[in-house]
């Protein structure tokens, strides 16, 4: 199938730089209405067959205007979630990014195992993340999934066998960017595109803001905080 994987706009807590990764989270920004509002022309060549979103409020906006646009149903799933900041959530102290930032790297280096207080194992995000796309795979050709930027960037890092781990986490993602992978949970992923800047173009990125998942190189740009 041909899987796009798509992050939320913008949310006042991208704006702070708060692990913001619990239910229902924030809505979106002035900005992050706009970046949703451009994603239906952006998108006008891919032919989709399905829409989802994450539980999380802001993916659900975020898909609203190419869900009108394609007389398509956002169908909620549960599993496409944000990799939890546990007892570091709405933190935004450097301490605090670091440490979600470790977990990533100690699972890329294959300690699913670990997991930050009060936070998920790598497994049991890979595991849930996994489940959701082989649903959405077994449904549909192609699909457009509302996500966020640490859950993207972990999944296809780990998953698309043509891109090594270690420059898939170091790329951008802001937000409304966007992974494109083809393949299916059986044989396989392939990454053919990683649209590092708003679908809708670079004016709709928040130069100025303060947001983590924004800034390369802010913790060694291993993964966004994004939440």
């Amino acid at each position: 199938m041909r899987l796009l994987l798509i992050r939320h706009g913008q949310t006042p807590s991208n704006v702070s730089g708060a692990l913001d990764t619990a239910r229902p989270g924030a809505g979106l920004t002035a900005l992050g209405q706009a970046q949703a509002a451009a994603v239906p022309q952006a998108l006008e060549s891919e032919r989709l067959e399905g829409l989802y979103a994450s539980v999380l409020t802001r993916t659900q906006l975020t898909g609203s205007p190419l869900a009108a646009d394609r007389g398509l149903d956002i169908q909620v799933r549960e599993g496409l979630e944000e990799i939890s900041a546990g007892d570091f959530e709405m933190r935004t102290d450097a301490d605090a990014v670091q440490a979600y930032v470790e977990s990533a790297r100690r699972w890329l280096s294959g300690d699913l195992g670990y997991a930050i207080d009060g936070g998920e194992s790598g497994a049991r995000f890979f595991g849930r993340f996994d489940a959701a796309i082989a649903e959405i795979a077994r449904d549909h050709a192609s699909a457009a999934v509302f996500s966020h930027g640490a859950a993207i960037r972990m999944w296809a890092a780990a998953r698309a066998v043509n891109v090594s781990t270690e420059t898939a986490v170091q790329r951008r993602l802001q937000n409304t960017g966007m992974c494109v992978l083809e393949g299916d949970p059986d044989s396989g992923w392939a990454l053919q595109r990683w649209h590092e800047e708003p679908l809708g173009g670079s004016d709709l990125e928040d130069r100025f803001a303060h947001d983590i998942t924004g800034e390369p190189e802010e913790a060694d740009a291993v993964v966004d905080a994004d939440a």
